[in-house]
């Protein structure tokens, strides 16, 4: 295949590049940045200097192609209203004009579980779960409005597919397992009702295979979910995974409803004086690792023939000898 990656400089994007090099497919991935530029050609995939925000450039990396994967997205919880939805939402809306323009068959959007995040406890969810009417945060708010504007774009021309892993980790890892280590090594993390919650994974490799499979064999304006399959408990998973760093979490905890209740009080604070910072805890992080989030892929697995090969214990075995 000719395929378009954006956030191919990110930890999904990174490792789809690899593997859709290893399979001999020519890859473009959009680069904002000389640092971007480079990954992405370390990896042997053809850089397109741009962001979000360039239609031309998006026009000119996804021309030719028959898949584009779009995996860049503002993924904090917290920030400004407006760079959560000019990246979100209008960077995935500018993707699919671009695709739509040049006449890319197939478009497969990483979304997340987090969309479901402010409606009921999310217990076993499948795609028929409804998005919460008030999200918890600008992150699950407009990964929201971007998976809106992806199943409006299917068409007969232009296929359209959503895959939502939750929780996504793995070897090489820059977004939730530096910023666990750094909480740990401040001395600010605390378990939440000690972690014992059941929550879903899906190591980056199973996220990969997944958003491939999607491509190949994902019906168009459906929605999948991925993991690792089985559920484990969160302080579980966490122990061991920090541990494959040499780094002991620590028994620290406070309970669920005053981790809320500070959360909402710090939001409202630093609204109200307009800090740059981010607060120490929010609403998105409460919900998203301080509960159980358990979601049902067997939707991907009947229909698009996803395995989840890589295993917990094998990704945790390859974190801890890197």
């Amino acid at each position: 295949m000719r395929v378009f990656v954006t956030g191919g400089s990110g930890f999904v994007g990174r490792n789809l590049i690899a593997l859709l090099k290893s399979r001999g497919d020519v890859v473009r991935a959009l680069a904002r940045s000389e640092a971007a530029v480079k990954t992405v050609q370390q990896l042997g995939a053809e850089p397109v200097h741009g962001d979000l925000d360039n239609v031309e450039a998006l026009r000119r990396g996804v021309f030719g192609c028959d898949v584009v994967f779009h995996s860049a997205a503002k993924v904090e919880d917290w920030g400004r209203y407006e760079d959560f939805y000019r990246v979100n939402v209008v960077g995935t809306k500018n993707v699919l004009q671009a695709a739509r323009e040049t006449g890319v068959r197939k478009f497969v959007h990483v979304s997340t579980e987090a969309v479901l995040a402010g409606g009921p406890p999310i217990r076993n969810a499948d795609e028929t779960w409804p998005r919460a009417q008030k999200s918890l945060g600008l992150y699950p708010l407009t990964k929201g409005l971007a998976e809106e504007r992806v199943l409006a774009a299917n068409s007969p021309e232009l296929t359209t597919v959503i895959v939502r892993p939750r929780f996504i980790w793995g070897k090489g890892d820059t977004s939730v397992l530096p910023q666990i280590i750094n909480a740990v090594q401040r001395g600010e993390f605390m378990w939440i009702n000690g972690g014992r919650y059941l929550t879903s994974t899906c190591h980056v490799k199973n996220v990969c295979e997944g958003a491939l499979l999607a491509a190949e064999r994902g019906h168009g304006g459906e929605i999948y979910f991925l993991t690792d399959g089985q559920s484990i408990e969160f302080h579980t998973f966490i122990t061991a995974l920090l541990k494959t760093q040499n780094i002991d979490p620590g028994n620290r905890n406070v309970p669920l409803w005053l981790a809320r209740n500070f959360a909402r009080v710090s939001e409202t604070i630093w609204r109200v004086l307009r800090l740059n910072s981010r607060p120490p805890i929010t609403r998105t992080a409460v919900c998203l690792i301080g509960e159980s989030i358990t979601v049902n892929d067997a939707k991907a697995r009947r229909e698009l023939g996803y395995v989840g090969k890589l295993s917990i214990e094998a990704g945790l075995a390859e974190m801890a000898s890197s």
